[in-house]
């Protein structure tokens, strides 16, 4: 027997337009409404983080304060608003969980990732960024973030970052600057 997953919006019964209980699976990724015609796609939510380097090479690493992965690190970064260009969400999302100000951010890569969150499996593209402060003095863990460290490369295990993606851009970092990985 071949063990089926769920449709990606089953948690979603009702049409969000009109109330109908007939919202319905479209397709693979997608339910519409038989009343009103109303179709909701489940697309990736975009979502950044944040390779801050000091001149020493340490990497600032982020301890999760909330749940997905509690407790585990993490890049600094989260979900770009609405209206907001990739840049200008890394920018903000740097200043709320460490309350520095960017100087300058550069799109390194990007990797697929499954955020749980309510319970509720949230496909997301996740934009990594090398991120220059105007100063790394005074970091501050703020927002989500229970703590701020500074790791240098060959302290880092990628293992006890929390996330797929983060775990997997973390290794990528380490393989190009030519150190091998620790579990």
């Amino acid at each position: 027997m071949i063990d089926k997953k769920p449709h990606p919006l089953a948690l979603f019964r009702y049409c969000p337009r009109c109330g109908s209980a007939l919202f319905k699976e479209h397709d693979a990724r997608s339910k519409q409404c038989e009343d009103c015609g109303f179709t909701f796609y489940h697309n990736a939510a975009a979502s950044t983080a944040a390779f801050i380097v000091r001149s020493d090479g340490a990497l600032l690493c982020a301890r999760r304060a909330c749940q997905p992965a509690q407790g585990t690190l993490d890049l600094p970064g989260g979900f770009i608003d609405p209206g907001e260009d990739a840049v200008a969400g890394v920018v903000r999302e740097v200043r709320e969980e460490t309350g520095a100000t960017v100087t300058s951010a550069s799109f390194l890569f990007s990797l697929p990732n499954k955020y749980v969150f309510s319970d509720f499996e949230v496909a997301t593209c996740d934009l990594f960024f090398s991120v220059e402060l105007a100063s790394y003095d005074h970091l501050q863990a703020t927002d989500d973030v229970a703590e701020l460290l500074w790791l240098h490369p060959e302290d880092i295990q990628p293992a006890l970052f929390g996330l797929a993606s983060i775990r997997q851009a973390v290794a990528r970092y380490l393989q190009e600057r030519g150190l091998a990985l620790r579990k």
